[in-house]
C-alpha cells in the first residue's frame, strides 16, 4: 500500500474506477470564459466514460469544444473520519452518434434539476485517474 505525504492511501487506477462506478453525483470542473467553474451533475460510469445529461449551456458548451475537464466524486463519513475521493481528467464531448446514444442507460442518469430539457449527453474520457482514501483513527487502510 502506498501512502502520500499527507498520510492518505493512494488508490490504484482499478480501485479508483471501481469507486467511481459506485457514485451517482459528481462535480465537473471546466473553464468558462477563462475562469474555473465546478458544477454538480448526476452521472453514470459505463466503464470507459463518465456520462451525464445536460441542456444547452456551460457544460454542453465545454463538451462541444472537446475541452479537457476534471471530474470528481467522493464519499465522506464525518462520524468515522473516513472517506475517499477520485478525480479524473479527460476530454468532454457531446455524444451524437445514434448507436452510441441508443446504448446509454438514460434511466441511470437522473436529471440534476427540472426545467429546461436535459436531453443532450456528454461523455468524459478517463485519461488520467487519481484516487485517495482517508482512514479514520484506528481504521486499517483498505486491503489490510
Amino acid at each position: 500500500m502506498e501512502i502520500d505525504r499527507n498520510g492518505l492511501e493512494i488508490l490504484s487506477r482499478d480501485k479508483s474506477l471501481r469507486l467511481l462506478g459506485t457514485a451517482v453525483l459528481g462535480r465537473i470542473g471546466i473553464s468558462s470564459r477563462a475562469l474555473p467553474v465546478v458544477l454538480p451533475v448526476n452521472f453514470h460510469f459505463d466503464g470507459h466514460h463518465v456520462l451525464f445529461r445536460t441542456g444547452i449551456g456551460t457544460k454542453l458548451d465545454a463538451a462541444i469544444d472537446h475541452s479537457v475537464v476534471s471530474f470528481e466524486v467522493d464519499e465522506i463519513d464525518p462520524a468515522t473520519e473516513t472517506g475517499w475521493s477520485v478525480v479524473i481528467t479527460g476530454v468532454a464531448r457531446e455524444v451524437t452518434d445514434p448507436h452510441a446514444l441508443a446504448a446509454i442507460p438514460y434511466e441511470s442518469i437522473a436529471r440534476w434539476a427540472d426545467g429546461n430539457s436535459a436531453d443532450r449527453v456528454v461523455a468524459i474520457s478517463v485519461d488520467m485517474v487519481s484516487g485517495r482514501r482517508i482512514c479514520g483513527p484506528g481504521t486499517p487502510p483498505a486491503g489490510s
